[in-house]
């Protein structure tokens, strides 16, 4: 049998390797994950914008390299990713820091020395490759002509490595401004601080990342140990797997939170863009919402607004890279079948436990809907064969007050009931929250202090004069029923009026 080598042609493979479909953001994540590898503390990115001689530069304290491992590290498929790594190990494919940076820039050049060693440099420029004679691959040594002061901090440095793009041509594009690159980084601070915010945070943290001299924030999906949290689960460990565990969580109702903890929580994607499955290895987010094709009836779930607060962690070891079908791009994740029925179940209960948060504002209720203790919920749901229904509940202590006492005016009130549950706008309710992205603005939001104390002022009296309460029962009452619950001052204030 014949056999014959045939290596690819160098230019071909490498404008192809340009597009496996990094962004800007997922690029330079990769190459973060080179420099946690090499036990870095501290990583800075900086952008800088210069026209078409535009450049990002990324620089570490890590390890570094010397002549020979620099070599290994530039060449592509550097390792093989069946091999056992550390478990610590960030990386696969050995492809990382190559495709990423060339997904992006033409010239790639990297920098390092290891403690108090010699500085080595090496760069790849995809405009020489195949000029020059005898190199197909041509691993040129040194930074381009005019690029060496932007190494230059790497000598005063112990050890470290400098990455640097040049010749930004996927970047840098047709009607590319200085405003553009300034919304640029502001996007890639974004994912990084939600891809590292694990390594990121505390007070002694693993990894602190700067970019353009500012420190990134980390971003915490699950805003862990927030009071108002309906779930914030133990850690479980998931059967027959070697390391993979989980912790729900369903976040507080967006009423529960001030404005900047609202806009933060939301996250780089929005509310329902970020809810599902977080997919951690060795602490590094790969997979940021979504429900890993998990549903019921052979139809995977959604990512809808009835569960838009349910986040689930899950965490990973490097070790299972393959078994979850981690891609080069590590963006995406599929659990192993016989794991699917576990993570189901995680999720079915959290999800069900974030529809009741989302359906009553915050507040878990019982499965009658009703709260010890409080105001009868002002609108029932009814479900039937004939579809969901809703009406407002005439034994509501106001309603019912109203009613007893409207003399001949009873049946008109009964009937303005009826006509406003015939006409609530369902489908024009559900538009505008699709539309904005949010739910629509109730329970007082915007409305002022005095139409809030009316209203109160109503249900006491009526608490008081038709439910035959004290004063005393009927504030604590109040008290335990949303919207009211939000109000305590104006609550305590409350006093009977002979209204008569």
């Amino acid at each position: 049998m014949g056999v014959r080598n045939a290596p690819p042609h160098a230019g071909s493979m490498l404008e192809s390797l340009r597009g496996l479909g990094y962004a800007p953001a997922t690029a330079l994540a990769d190459l973060v994950d080179n420099c946690v590898a090499a036990n870095c503390g501290e990583v800075a990115i900086h952008f800088e914008w210069a026209g078409q001689e535009s450049w990002v530069r990324i620089i570490d304290d890590g390890d570094g390299m010397d002549d020979a491992a620099l070599e290994a590290g530039m060449r592509l498929g550097a390792r093989d990713p069946r091999a056992e790594r550390a478990s610590s190990d960030l990386g696969r494919f050995g492809l990382g820091l190559k495709t990423a940076s060339f997904s992006q820039a033409r010239r790639l050049t990297v920098a390092s020395r290891r403690h108090d060693g010699p500085i080595v440099c090496l760069r790849w420029d995809l405009d020489l490759v195949g000029k020059e004679p005898n190199a197909e691959w041509p691993l040129f040594e040194g930074p381009a002509p005019g690029s060496e002061q932007l190494l230059a901090p790497l000598e005063q440095m112990e050890h470290g490595t400098v990455v640097l793009w040049e010749k930004l041509d996927r970047i840098v594009t047709d009607g590319f401004i200085a405003a553009d690159m300034i919304e640029l980084a502001d996007r890639v601070e974004a994912h990084l601080a939600m891809t590292f915010h694990r390594l990121c945070d505390g007070p002694r943290p693993e990894l602190r990342l700067f970019l353009n001299g500012r420190s990134v924030k980390p971003w915490d999906p699950f805003l862990v140990g927030h009071p108002g949290k309906a779930l914030e689960s133990s850690e479980y460990r998931i059967l027959h797997t070697a390391r993979v565990t989980a912790q729900c969580h369903v976040l507080p109702h967006r009423d529960m939170l001030k404005p900047a903890e609202q806009e933060a929580a939301a996250g780089p994607g929005g509310w329902t863009q970020q809810e599902g499955f977080y997919v951690y290895r060795n602490k590094r987010l790969l997979l940021a919402g979504g429900w890993l094709g998990l549903g019921d009836g052979g139809k995977p779930w959604p990512r809808d607004e009835a569960h838009r607060l349910a986040r689930i962690r899950l965490d990973i070891p490097n070790s299972a890279d393959a078994e979850w079908k981690i891609n080069v791009l590590k963006s995406t994740a599929n659990p192993p079948v016989r794991l699917r029925p576990q993570l189901h179940r995680l999720a079915s209960e959290t999800r069900e436990t974030a529809r009741r948060v989302f359906a009553h504002r915050g507040h878990i209720t019982s499965v009658t809907g009703s709260r010890s203790n409080a105001v009868v919920e002002t609108w029932q749901v009814r479900r039937s064969a004939q579809g969901t229904s809703y009406r407002i509940a005439r034994d509501h202590d106001l309603v019912a007050s109203i009613i007893e006492r409207a003399g001949p005016l009873k049946g008109d009130i009964l009937a303005l009931l009826r006509l406003i549950e015939e006409t609530v706008p369902v489908q024009r309710i559900w538009l505008d929250t699709v539309e904005d992205k949010e739910t629509p603005r109730t329970g007082f939001a915007t409305a002022p202090q005095s139409e809030v104390q009316e209203t109160l002022f109503a249900i006491f009296q009526a608490l008081v004069k038709f439910r035959r309460l004290t004063p005393a029962e009927a504030r604590e009452r109040l008290c335990r029923t949303p919207p009211f619950d939000r109000h305590p001052d104006l609550i305590s204030a409350l006093e009977v009026k002979d209204t008569e």
